[in-house]
């Protein structure tokens, strides 16, 4: 734009409009340099612009399982699953928190939930190996403690 257009009440940015920020992409992007903290307030900020997304959510659950706050994972993990029941990853990760709670029960409905509607993908085999074992395990402990009938 030419400065006698502006002079005479013409724009000066060319038309542009200010483009919003790709927060998911910056909270992946800081999660992968280690620094959970400044990723979370990534996710938060992307919750803001997409309240019902349960992948920022289970992304979030993430962080904040890395940053010890289990609870809040915990939290984030269900809302996302609120969201969509069938979010396998939201599924895997609440199963292994809520064993950490010592909560056998949850943790083997979560991990049925996640083999009932696996993931796919190149490290898809290795969550899928891991979950039936842990769930094949804790059926063995549960198992082993009741009284034959």
């Amino acid at each position: 734009m030419s400065w006698l257009s502006r002079m005479l009440g013409g724009k000066s940015d060319g038309g542009l409009k200010p483009q919003r920020l790709d927060y998911l992409n910056e909270a992946l992007a800081l999660e992968r340099q280690g620094d959970f903290d400044a990723a979370l307030t990534s996710y938060r900020l992307a919750l803001r612009d997409h309240p019902n997304d349960p992948r920022i959510l289970q992304n979030m659950a993430i962080a904040f399982s890395r940053t010890g706050r289990l609870e809040e994972a915990v939290r984030a993990y269900r809302r996302a699953l609120e969201l969509d029941p069938q979010l396998s990853g939201a599924h895997y990760g609440l199963a292994f928190l809520q064993l950490k709670r010592g909560d056998t029960g949850s943790a083997m409905s979560h991990l049925s939930a996640f083999l009932e509607t696996p993931p796919s993908g190149p490290d898809a085999d290795r969550w899928i190996r891991h979950a039936r074992q842990t769930l094949d395990e804790l059926r063995g402990s549960t198992s082993a403690g009741q009284p034959e009938a």
